[in-house]
């Protein structure tokens, strides 16, 4: 049961970090209708600023801010300079041009910090363990980035439900022309909504530096769990984006802790390691296709 719990939690934080993520893209194309694949390229940005800052002062704060800042800054420069460009173009001059970025960011990292991977340290405040139950220990750090990200989606309601700015968005992502006769800057709009959606992929980045080595294209991977939570989750909903990160986060993590003892129940421990592991790998993809079987557009479709 303790084991059970643990794992539950793991699952939470892996979650919480594809909220993260997946908040970000789904609100760029839910909104601005870009396919951006070099969104894993920005979790990388905010994890090596984050590392290197937090190596130069020492300080976990200032580490957050500076991978926030240089995120966000990033992508704002990336929106003015290349997206701009492809707003009336098809998606795979998007798709073409985003992944060439990721190109251009993975070899700007290795020229500015090495093909060594760099190691973050968690800050004094948040080492050490903490007992939820008897029994059941787990890491401070840990338990805060699940704490971050609950906040964060609690930010994000707020904005968007109760703020000026959020019912522009909601509006550009319902018809665009509209909002713009109206006299909103749809451009300006564009780039602080990318410019925001780049900010949370960089504290994704920050937050699983003292978790993760923090290397070259580090984005790709999570990359994909990203655009698979968006499908489950449905595409320009900030709640699927919620839902969808907690089902495969939680999926993936049961699934690689148990799976394989499962099987050992049925076949030899090799076997039931080789077949438990690869089931595992494919859970989260299981997942997706029987969510699309039962609704094909997602949990949440609409932009919420």
């Amino acid at each position: 049961m303790i084991l059970l719990i643990e794992q539950v939690l793991n699952g939470l934080q892996l979650g919480i970090t594809l909220f993260l993520m997946s908040a970000g893209l789904t609100l760029v194309f839910g909104i601005m209708q870009v396919i951006n694949l070099a969104h894993g390229s920005f979790y990388m940005i905010g994890a090596y600023v984050g590392a290197t800052v937090a190596a130069v002062t020492g300080s976990f704060l200032l580490a957050v801010l500076a991978a926030l800042g240089a995120a966000g800054l990033a992508g704002m420069a990336v929106e003015l300079v290349v997206l701009r460009q492809l707003y009336k173009r098809d998606h795979l001059d998007q798709v073409l041009a985003t992944f060439g970025l990721i190109f251009f960011f993975n070899e700007m990292t290795r020229i500015l910090w090495g093909k060594q991977p760099l190691f973050m340290d968690i800050p004094f405040w948040l080492k050490g363990n903490i007992e939820l139950l008897p029994g059941l220990v787990y890491p401070v750090y840990r338990l805060a980035v699940i704490v971050v990200g609950i906040v964060v989606a609690l930010l994000l309601w707020y904005l968007f439900s109760r703020t000026r700015l959020g019912m522009q968005i909601r509006a550009g992502a319902s018809n665009r022309e509209m909002i713009a006769a109206l006299g909103v800057n749809i451009k300006l709009l564009y780039t602080l909504v990318f410019g925001l959606g780049t900010l949370l992929a960089g504290l994704a980045g920050v937050m699983a530096g003292p978790i993760f080595a923090v290397e070259s294209g580090m984005g790709e991977s999570i990359l994909i769990l990203t655009f698979v939570v968006i499908v489950i989750g449905g595409i320009g909903s900030v709640r699927g984006a919620v839902i969808g990160a907690l089902l495969v986060g939680l999926v993936d993590t049961l699934g690689r802790a148990f799976l394989p003892t499962l099987f050992r129940a049925f076949f030899s421990s090799a076997t039931a390691d080789s077949v438990g592991a690869s089931l595992a790998s494919m859970s989260i993809y299981i997942l997706m296709a029987a969510v699309l079987i039962w609704k094909p557009r997602g949990l949440f479709p609409s932009y919420q």
